[in-house]
C-alpha cells in the first residue's frame, strides 16, 4: 500500500450510477461526476465514510483487514475499539465480548479503553498547563483531524497534539508482549476492531507520527458474525478488561469530554453540525470552552459506517454497561505525557486546493476562476457533476471540465442557435 495516497473509502464503478448523492454530502468536495460515474479525488477525501452512508447504490466501500490475516503473526493482539461493546444486545459484561476474541485467535486483548483513560488524563494535565491554544480542539477522531488540515487552517493550532487511544494502545500493548516474550516487532501483529474507515486510512497514513504501531484494521461488521458465535459457545468468561466507565464513554458523544471532569467543554457529532462548530470557532463566536470533542459520525464512534448495530440504539447500551464499570483504571503514574505527543505538527494541506505550482499561474487561474462563478447561476445544483457552481469554476481553470457542462449555460446557449435559426 502507498503510504502517502492510501484511503480506506473505494468506488465500486459498476454500481455507481451517477446519482448525485454522494456529491452533496462529501463535507470536503471531493467527489466530482464524470461520465455518469462518481470519482473521489484523493487528495482531498478524509474517509469520513459519509458518501458510504448516503449511497443507495452501495457504490461505495471501505477496504480493511480479514480475521485471515493475523495467522502469520506469533503473537496476535487485538485492541477493540469501545464502540465494540455496544454492538451485542443484553451484554452485562465486557469480559464476555474480550473472551470472545480470544476464541477467534487473538493472543492478547488489549482494551483502546485504556488508553483513552491514560489519554483523558493527559489532556486534563495539558489542559491545567495552560500551553495549548484554547479551546483545545480533540485530536481522537482522523477525520476531524483531516478536514481541519483541509478546510480550516487557521484550527491547526487548537488540535490537541496528542496521539489516539488507538496508537497509544497499539504502542503500549506492543511494550508489553516485547517485555515478556523478547519477540522483534516483525512477529507481533496489532489489529484495532474498528467501527470506521477513518481510521483504517490513519494506520496507513498516520497523522502526528511517521509510522503506526498497528498492523492493520478489521471492520467490527465483518468480525462481528463469528464473535458473536464464539460469544454464545463459551463456556468460561475470562477476566481479561481492564478500563472502567471513562474509557468505555469514549465509544459514544460527549465521553470524550465529560472525561475532562470539567464543565467548560462542548461535543458535537454528525460531520454537518462539526462543521458548523469549526465555522463559529474559526469566526472566533465561541467562547468560555477550554475542550471541544467533535466526532464525524452522529452518535460518536458507534455511529460508524462499519459498525452493524442502529448508533442510539448502540448508545444505550454503552450507557448501561457504565453502571458496572469503576470510574477509571488506568492512570499516568510514572508515564511520560510526552510519549503520547505528536512527532510533528499538524500543518495545512496546501495541496488539495494548489490550483498551480507556479504562483504567477495559480493567481492567474484564481482571476479566471471568479470570471467564471460570475458567470454561473450560482443554484449548487450539482447537475454539472461538480458540487458547487465554485467547484465546477475550479475544475473549468483546470481543464477537467468546460462551461456547457452547466446545464443552465447549456440550455442558454441551446436557446440561443435555436433564436437564431428562427431568424434565418
Amino acid at each position: 500500500m502507498n503510504n502517502n495516497y492510501f484511503h480506506s473509502v473505494v468506488l465500486d464503478a459498476d454500481l455507481c450510477c451517477g446519482c448525485t448523492n454522494c456529491l452533496k454530502r462529501c463535507p470536503t468536495e471531493a467527489i466530482r461526476i464524470r461520465d455518469g460515474k462518481a470519482h473521489i479525488l484523493s487528495e482531498r477525501c478524509i474517509d469520513c465514510g459519509e458518501c458510504i452512508r448516503i449511497c443507495p447504490h452501495h457504490a461505495k466501500r471501505a477496504r480493511s483487514n480479514s480475521i485471515e490475516e493475523i495467522k502469520p503473526f506469533k503473537v496476535k493482539i487485538a485492541i477493540p475499539a469501545p464502540a465494540l461493546f455496544g454492538q451485542f444486545n443484553n451484554l452485562n459484561d465486557i469480559d464476555i465480548v474480550l473472551t470472545g476474541l480470544r476464541a477467534m485467535g487473538f493472543d492478547v486483548i488489549y482494551e483502546v479503553s485504556r488508553a483513552a483513560e491514560l489519554v483523558s488524563e493527559a489532556t486534563r494535565q495539558l489542559i491545567r498547563d495552560k500551553k495549548l491554544r484554547f479551546p483545545i480542539i480533540s485530536s481522537a477522531c482522523p477525520a476531524i483531524v483531516r478536514l481541519i488540515k483541509i478546510r480550516f487552517p487557521e484550527l491547526c493550532g487548537n488540535v490537541m497534539p496528542l496521539l489516539a487511544p488507538m496508537e497509544v494502545a497499539a504502542r503500549m500493548a506492543r511494550r508489553e508482549v516485547i517485555d515478556i516474550t523478547g519477540l522483534s516487532d516483525d512477529d507481533i501483529g496489532v489489529f484495532f476492531i474498528t467501527p470506521c474507515p477513518a481510521k483504517v486510512t490513519e494506520i496507513n497514513n498516520p497523522n502526528g507520527c511517521e509510522k503506526s504501531a498497528v498492523t492493520g484494521a478489521i471492520a467490527i461488521s465483518q468480525i462481528y458474525p463469528e464473535l458473536t458465535s464464539k460469544m454464545d459457545k463459551l463456556k468460561t468468561v475470562e477476566p481479561i478488561a481492564q478500563s472502567g466507565l471513562i474509557g468505555v464513554g469514549w465509544a459514544t458523544s460527549g465521553g470524550e469530554a465529560a472525561a475532562m471532569l470539567g464543565d467548560k467543554y462542548l461535543a458535537a457529532d454528525g460531520i454537518e453540525n462539526v462543521i458548523r462548530v469549526l465555522e463559529e470557532l474559526e469566526d472566533e463566536h465561541i467562547h468560555g470552552v477550554d475542550f471541544i470533542e467533535l466526532n464525524a459520525c452522529s452518535g460518536g464512534c458507534v455511529g460508524g459506517v462499519l459498525a452493524v448495530e442502529n448508533p442510539y440504539v448502540a448508545q444505550a447500551r454503552i450507557q448501561n454497561l457504565r453502571k458496572y464499570l469503576p470510574v477509571s483504571l488506568n492512570h499516568l503514574d510514572r508515564r511520560e505525557i510526552d510519549g503520547m505527543k505528536w512527532e510533528n505538527e499538524l500543518e495545512f494541506n496546501a495541496e488539495s486546493f494548489r490550483l498551480s505550482d507556479d504562483i504567477i499561474e495559480a493567481m492567474d487561474m484564481m482571476e479566471k476562476m471568479e470570471e467564471i462563478c460570475k458567470t454561473l447561476p450560482g443554484l449548487d445544483c450539482g447537475s454539472c457533476g461538480a458540487p458547487t457552481c465554485r467547484a465546477l469554476a475550479e475544475d473549468i481553470v483546470k481543464g477537467i471540465a468546460k462551461e456547457t457542462e452547466c446545464i443552465h449555460k447549456l440550455k442558454a446557449k441551446i436557446q440561443s442557435v435555436y433564436d437564431q435559426l428562427g431568424n434565418l
